[in-house]
């Protein structure tokens, strides 16, 4: 495996699948799909979190198969 996948690359994985890298530990990255505000009724249910997410899980088996295509500083690039 020569790609090691980090938190905010961007990178595409199969046909359909491809997102920011949102989260990395030893054994799976999630790969961030889509992205959209939470309804302001449900902001003051106790979560910090102000968007929905959709995430996909990708095991480090599968690593090899991600193509990386770039990278941001942080979640606050564009």
């Amino acid at each position: 495996m020569s790609y090691v996948p980090e938190v905010n690359d961007y990178v595409k994985w199969k046909k359909h699948i491809e997102g920011w890298v949102y989260f990395k530990v030893k054994d799976y990255i999630t790969i961030e799909l889509h992205v959209r505000p939470k309804r302001s009724e449900d902001l003051p249910l106790g979560t910090y979190h102000r968007n929905d997410r959709v995430l996909v899980l990708c095991y480090k088996e599968q690593w090899g198969e991600l193509k990386y295509i770039k990278s941001r500083e942080s979640v606050t690039d564009e």
